[in-house]
This record gives C-alpha cells, structure tokens and sequence, in this order.
C-alpha cells in the first residue's frame, strides 16, 4: 500500500478509536513494536493500542477494507513472530485488563490484555485459580485459544476445558458470544484452533478451588538417568501433582551455588493441590533421583508460582515441539548431551500430560491430542546468522523424539505441513469449515493458519 492510503487508514483510525493510535515516530513506537523474542524486527505501519471491543471492531475493519495485514497480540509471546507486522496493523489487546470475579459461582470473566500472573493473583485473592501456562507474563487469551498446558494440568485439564465462552470479533465486524449453547461450532474451533477466527475480547473461565498448594522450584543436575526418572515419576504420580521440567544450561541464580552456574540441570517447577502430607509424600520420590542443587518446594499460595518477570526483548530463538509417545534412556540421553553442548545456550523443556486432560472426549475440542503422554518443546537461542543454521540442525536431530503431531502453540515458524499436523483427520477438516463460514477471505492469516475450506 502507498504511503498516502496508509496515512488515510491511520487518520481514520485516530478519529474512531478510544483507546491509542500510535506510528512510527511517536514517543512510545519503538517499545511497542517489539517482541518478547526479539524476531521478527517487524516496523508496523499503525498500532493500535485498544480499549474496548469496539475498538477491536474498528481495527478489524480496517484491516479488511484496506489489505493491510492484521496482526494481533496479547501479550506477545508468539514465538513465531505472529506478535507484529511488517507495514500492517498490529492490533495490542494489552490495555484490555478487565477482570471480574463470580466468587459464588466460581466464574471468572478476562478481558484479553490480562496475563496468567495477573489473573491467578486477582482470583487467588479468593482461594481460586484457572491454570494457564508457567509463565505469569503470557497474555490468557493467546495460551488458551491454543489449549493451555500448565501447572495445574494434570488435576483441571487444560486452560480450555475451564473455558466456558468468548467474545470474539469475527472478519464481517460482528461480535458475537460463542458457547455450548450459542455458535458451539466456533466455540468448539476457538479451544485449540487458535486466532484463526476472530479477535477475542473477552473469555469466561471456570474458577477451580486452588489456596495453599506445596510448589516451588527443585534444581537438580540434568543426568540422563535424572531426566528418564523424572518423566518416569510425573506420569506415575497422583493427578494432584503436576510438574514442568526445563534442562538448560544453570542461570547465575542466586539461590544455586555459584559452581553450579553454567552447568547442565534440571529446573522444575512442580505444583500439588492435595494436602501437605499427601504432597510431601508424592515429592519425596523426586527429591531423591539426586542430592538437589536447590529445593525451593514449599507450602505457598498458588499465586506465588507466577512471578512477573522482566520481559525484555531476547536474542532470536528457533525451536520445535511436539507430543512424545515414548520417553526412556536413549531420550534422555540425547536431551542430556543437548543442554551441555557449548555455545549458545539449548533448553528442552518437559511437560508430562495424563490426568484431567485424558479424560476429556477427543472430539470436544480442537484439540485432540489427549491420548498422548507426554510434551516436549525444543528452544536454541541464535547468535547470528551462523549459528541459526547450526542451532536448526539441532532441532532436526533432536526431533527423532516427536511424534508427527504437534501441539500449536509450541510451533515456531511453521509451514503448512506442520501446522497440519497439530490437526489431524477430520479435525483439520472441521476447522477448515468453520474458517469458512467465519472468515472466508482468511483476515486473520497472520497465525499458524487455517485456510478457509
């Protein structure tokens, strides 16, 4: 688009939108623009910093009415760069922070904007909590429209079997309210399907009674046979109990021994919603598969899990994740030997399914994957051109261990294969049809897309 119908798109928008407009050139342009993961150094032509849905609406369609390409962020962790645009509109759902809490129903009603920290702090204030992701800075709504996998997995399912509506903006500018009884086709589409079909503005979650819990993080030197037990352990353990383990080279953390730093461990985030004998007992086990570098498990409020982090931008990433059917020593051999290679730093993080989520019917949702065991994402930090290929070359030798399906929001940069293959059979198809009834000219493509049937 030339220069000029650019301008025009943006003098509309300033004159309709209540929340901010802001272009390159103003103060707060180049803060906003970026990315937690530093790629792609994407210069938007516009953003647009709403404030209500309908400011959404207003964004939508000018997106639509000018080509420009629409990107939509929540709290911009996409780590395919989905986050922003090159000369488009990026549309920042990040002032939308609304939350209202139905203590007497256990509902909760999100505006987008918020993050999981920010969520579980407000509800734990009342003993509740909704489970997303292990990170308190990730935007509620980009984690659940893909399925949510975090620290209270194994006992509540994922982040979108306690979803129980959205308003969503679709590409023709209505909005409208998707739930079992109203639209169940794209209420079935937008739990796993991710931003394929509108712009969500506001989600209702379910409130689960989650108080004191026994959490925190345990360190342990990252052994191969210290990883096979660890997977061993999480699948075999209580519902109660679920566990998220990162192997990575040791952070200058100030709680672990300063030897320690820059050696291979691994970091676990472990979480029991049971009563404290009952999670002493289940986290003995784990505690012994090596004296711990550090052991921070501890009785606490659930909250305090989701500390806020400093989310500045990163050097560029590459990675690849998938589901694992089968994890033994070979695995965590290979994992092993990974994170101790020198050179930019390797992470392979572990999330063990089962429980709650294996439970639910395949077909409920979008996503399907619920048979499956176990999740493995793959990260490699690049520190140029170079040592991208190289780091690449890693994540294809290490992908022996996936499956072929993939889980969609652990895909980077993916091509349409692999995106597929987070919706197998007639799931894809089903998706594909409802793009077509919601957004037959594809406005929102810029995601691991669906193409309209």
């Amino acid at each position: 688009m030339n220069p000029s119908a650019t301008t025009t798109v943006t003098e509309r928008l300033r004159d309709r939108v209540t929340g901010r407009v802001i272009t390159p050139g103003d103060a707060d342009y180049e803060t906003l623009r970026t990315t937690h993961y530093g790629a792609p150094d994407a210069r938007p032509a516009v953003i647009v910093r709403a404030a209500s849905t309908s400011d959404v609406v207003v964004a939508v369609a000018a997106a639509r009415e000018s080509g420009l390409e629409l990107a939509v962020r929540s709290g911009g962790h996409s780590a395919a760069g989905h986050s922003t645009t090159e000369r488009g509109i990026l549309l920042d759902l990040g002032d939308m922070k609304d939350l209202e809490i139905d203590v007497e129903n256990r509902t909760a009603t999100a505006r987008p904007g918020l993050t999981a920290g920010e969520y579980n702090t407000a509800a734990g204030r009342h003993g509740l909590a909704t489970g997303f992701g292990d990170t308190g800075s990730v935007g509620v709504a980009g984690i659940t429209l893909g399925g949510g996998v975090g620290l209270l997995t194994r006992r509540y399912g994922l982040t979108i079997d306690s979803l129980l509506g959205v308003e969503i903006v679709t590409a023709d500018g209505g909005v409208l309210e998707a739930d079992a009884e109203h639209d169940p086709d794209l209420f079935w589409a937008v739990r796993g399907g991710g931003g394929n079909f509108g712009v969500v503005t506001r989600l209702t979650f379910r409130l689960h009674p989650v108080d004191e819990v026994v959490g925190g993080m345990l360190v342990l030197p990252a052994a191969a046979e210290v990883i096979e037990g660890f997977a061993r352990l999480v699948a075999a353990a209580p519902d109660e109990l679920t566990a998220i383990a990162n192997l990575m080279p040791c952070p200058p953390l100030p709680f672990v021994p300063a030897e320690v730093h820059g050696r291979p461990v691994l970091m676990a985030q472990l979480v029991h919603t049971g009563p404290v004998d009952e999670a002493e007992e289940a986290l003995a086990p784990f505690r012994a598969l090596a004296e711990p570098y550090a052991d921070l498990v501890r009785p606490m409020r659930y909250p305090e899990i989701f500390q806020e982090e400093d989310m500045g931008p990163m050097p560029e990433i590459v990675s690849r994740g998938g589901f694992v059917r089968e994890f033994g020593a070979e695995g965590a051999a290979l994992l092993a030997d990974a994170v101790a290679t020198p050179g930019s730093p390797r992470i392979a993080q572990l999330r063990v399914l089962g429980g709650a989520v294996a439970r639910i019917d395949t077909d409920a949702t979008a996503f399907v994957h619920r048979d499956v065991p176990m999740m493995l994402m793959l990260v490699a930090f690049c520190d140029g051109p170079e040592d991208r290929a190289r780091q690449e070359a890693w994540l294809e030798e290490a992908s022996v261990l996936l499956d072929r399906a993939t889980y969609v929001n652990f895909l980077g940069r993916a091509g349409a294969e692999e995106v597929r293959s987070a919706y197998p059979g007639r799931t894809w198809d089903r998706l594909a049809e409802v793009k077509r009834r919601y957004d037959p000219q594809n406005l929102f493509r810029l995601n691991h897309n669906v193409t309209p049937a």
